[in-house]
């Protein structure tokens, strides 16, 4: 799953750090989620969207298998 976290975290002057202590993780988590190592929870995408004053859908991009 690909998101828009860097650019937007980015464009308001965030840290990843910033923004893993405003949604109540850890740096590594948003650096794991930024390189798509990582997809976050339901929650934390939430609070993520949250934490930008942005809609889920507008924070994480979800691209369906050409496959299925």
């Amino acid at each position: 799953m690909k998101t828009r976290i860097r650019e937007l975290r980015k464009a308001r002057g965030m840290s990843q750090f910033d923004l893993a202590d405003a949604v109540g993780t850890t740096r590594q988590t948003i650096t794991s989620i930024e390189t798509g190592k990582y997809i976050a929870s339901l929650p934390l995408a939430w609070r993520i969207a949250q934490a930008f004053g942005l809609r889920i859908e507008d924070v994480f991009i979800f691209e369906e298998d050409e496959e299925s």
